[in-house]
């Protein structure tokens, strides 16, 4: 049987195939869930900033009697967000204790405030590694979009000064410049990349006027947008890519494979058929490198990278043509 083993962020992995950060991940039952369903390793469902703000500020407005006390409401902030961190600890330091393969915590951040403590506890707690899951809408029209960028350069150089951990950056497609964006997150010692990350889609409700979630999980036909870029940056960058969004079955992983991705992540797929999905997907993975004759998946990553097709200029089209789409 051919050896699916690989390396990301410095991390071996059994297998390429990563569980992503979820609900699927919640918990050390979930893990172990993923973990013996064959999963090369799991990252945790993150823990949000905005969350733990959110409780805080609930607290306070719901124990108004508490403001007659000095640093009331101080307390409460610091009690809230180091409950919730303990309790993301302990499922650290949990799924450590029960499972095999690495466990990489997340935090998914908006700014660069208390993520350097954070992440020295995660460190301690027992995780092999973390995800960082950047996301900040350039909709402020007073901002450029250098000064966007600098919001995760910083947090990135932050974190990755305070722990010795691998850290990736989980990072959207919305920068002018992606290619010379990654270039900087490497010079900040981030060890992987993530492309891209899922984020809130709103939707309007035309009968009760409220804003509510769209299109919560992906589909295969977005795997397109990763796969591009997974295909252009993954032999211009130091950072191991983990592929992310779209992937659905054992086909989409190894395009991504020989994209340049080092792993895949995925997480809307097991909602739809849960963790047998894995199983399934890796299977597909080893027909089709026996069905090449690969021995090793060192001779699938990377093999129709932009630095290795035999056209690599097809990458960069983005203007179409009969010859390529089929569209007369």
């Amino acid at each position: 049987m051919a050896d699916v083993s690989t390396a990301y962020m410095g991390l071996k992995l059994k297998n390429p195939l990563i569980v992503g950060s979820s609900g699927m991940t919640e918990s050390v039952e979930s893990v172990c869930k993923a973990a013996e369903a064959g999963a090369g390793a799991v990252v945790l469902k993150s823990l949000f900033e905005e969350q733990i703000h959110h409780e805080s500020g609930y607290t306070i407005q719901t124990n108004e009697q508490l403001y007659y006390y000095a640093q009331a409401e101080d307390y409460i902030h610091s009690y809230t967000r180091g409950n919730d961190l303990k309790h993301y600890l302990d499922l650290i330091s949990g799924c450590k204790d029960a499972v095999d393969i690495p466990v990489i915590a997340s935090i998914n951040c908006v700014s660069a405030s208390e993520w350097t403590e954070f992440a020295s506890q995660i460190q301690r707690a027992g995780a092999d590694g973390l995800e960082l899951n950047i996301f900040l809408l350039p909709s402020d029209p007073r901002k450029d979009g250098g000064q966007n960028e600098q919001a995760y350069l910083d947090v990135l150089e932050k974190v990755t000064r305070q722990v010795s951990i691998p850290v990736a950056a989980k990072i959207s497609y919305y920068f002018s410049g992606l290619a010379n964006m990654v270039g900087k997150i490497a010079a900040t010692g981030t060890k992987g990349l993530v492309m891209f990350n899922r984020f809130f889609s709103p939707d309007i409700d035309i009968e009760t006027f409220e804003v509510k979630s769209s299109h919560v999980f992906s589909v295969p036909e977005e795997l397109a947008i990763s796969l591009r870029w997974v295909a252009m940056l993954s032999s211009r960058t130091p950072c191991d890519i983990a592929a992310s969004t779209g992937i659905h079955n054992g086909e989409a992983l190894i395009k991504q494979l020989l994209a340049g991705a080092k792993a895949g992540q995925i997480a809307s797929v097991l909602y739809r058929k849960g963790y047998a999905a894995i199983g399934t997907m890796l299977q597909e993975l080893y027909d089709y490198m026996e069905r090449h004759g690969f021995s090793s998946l060192d001779e699938v990553v990377g093999k129709m990278s932009l630095g290795r097709a035999d056209n690599p200029a097809a990458y960069e089209r983005v203007q179409f043509m009969k010859y390529f789409s089929g569209i007369s």
